[in-house]
């Protein structure tokens, strides 16, 4: 099956990018380490897929401040916390708001072990345990579009050029499906030429050979010798930090997978979501609770076994938890 929904096309191409990133028309790259999340962004622009590249020694040292994302108060403090004991007013610089909110991301951070902490004098010390790393390499937006008719497309190009100009990306995508003609339809459209198109056909199953590059994206990252504004790269910093946390398979905190009719089925190397009763992945307005077709476990579903673990919803959190650790050690460990 090939799922018609958007959101279950957008899942295939989270798992290919997971698989196969970097596509190319040519002989085949080694797949870069990366981290894939989706519906992330900033409060102007939200991408449907996001593609962190790293670098695998830094993103080991990453992995040794946890595995929750670390929020944009609690960046302000790991980030600019000193090797030595320091008042933490006198080691961390201004944030631009009331110093009593960086009090509260000190306590957070050293309730995460992030930092240390102490009192002396009445007054509140901190120092690092680690250096944060720098270990993000480049940021890439996808957006995705199986169909691609005449009106997605002028509201996509709309957001593409939004991407290229801001330049938050290093890179921007359209992902669609492939019709099989000469020029792909996206070409004829009046998309940005910086932003690359990715042909995709999922039906044979999602491998490296599963997407084509129809057009190849410009690198929208800075000029040799020149840098980001500080403002931006924070941003950068707080969209990888979320795709850490989040991952793409997070789709069941906003599902439920308490449902008797929720299941997971496997397409090729891909898990993705389906609704029994309605016989198709479902989006997750569709999954809710509202829906008149849902249907609590039943209590007995819970209680098998001891201790308690929780019935087959809390099943399906677990495998998607197990795969996401396994894509972080994964990313870790390529050289």
């Amino acid at each position: 099956m090939t799922p018609n929904a958007e959101f279950g096309y957008e899942l295939l191409v989270c798992r290919y990018a997971e698989l196969a990133w970097h596509p190319s028309d040519g002989p085949r790259d080694q797949p870069r380490p990366t981290l894939v999340a989706r519906q992330l962004g900033t409060k102007e622009r939200r991408w449907d897929t996001v593609v962190i590249e790293v670098d695998p020694a830094a993103f080991a040292a990453r992995r040794a401040f946890g595995d929750r994302t670390i929020d944009s108060d609690l960046l302000h403090v790991v980030r600019n916390a000193p090797a030595e004991w320091a008042w933490y007013r006198d080691a961390l610089p201004h944030p631009g708001y009331p110093w009593r909110y960086v009090r509260q991301a000190v306590h957070r951070a050293a309730g995460r072990s992030l930092i240390e902490k102490r009192r002396r004098n009445n007054r509140i010390q901190l120092r690092r345990k680690r250096p944060y790393p720098d270990w993000i390499e480049r940021i890439v937006a996808i957006e995705n579009k199986p169909d691609l008719d005449r009106s997605a497309a002028d509201r996509l190009a709309d957001q593409l050029v939004h991407d290229v100009e801001t330049g938050l990306a290093d890179e921007a995508w359209l992902a669609t499906e492939t019709t099989g003609e000469r020029v792909e339809p996206a070409l004829l459209r009046e998309m940005p030429v910086e932003a690359g198109i990715l042909a995709t056909d999922f039906s044979g199953g999602v491998d490296a050979d599963a997407a084509d590059v129809a057009w190849h994206p410009s690198d929208l990252g800075p000029a040799e010798g020149e840098r980001r504004d500080p403002e931006t790269e924070t941003l950068r910093l707080e969209i990888a930090e979320r795709a850490y946390g989040k991952g793409w398979r997070s789709y069941h905190d906003t599902m439920r997978p308490d449902c008797r009719h929720f299941e997971l089925r496997r397409e090729d190397r891909a898990l993705v979501p389906y609704c029994a009763a309605k016989e198709k992945v479902p989006t997750s307005r569709e999954c809710s609770g509202s829906c008149a077709s849902f249907s609590p476990e039943p209590p007995q579903w819970r209680t098998n076994g001891w201790p308690i673990e929780g019935g087959p919803g809390k099943g399906f959190k677990r495998v998607l938890a197990r795969r996401r650790e396994r894509e972080r050690d994964r990313a870790e460990s390529v050289e």
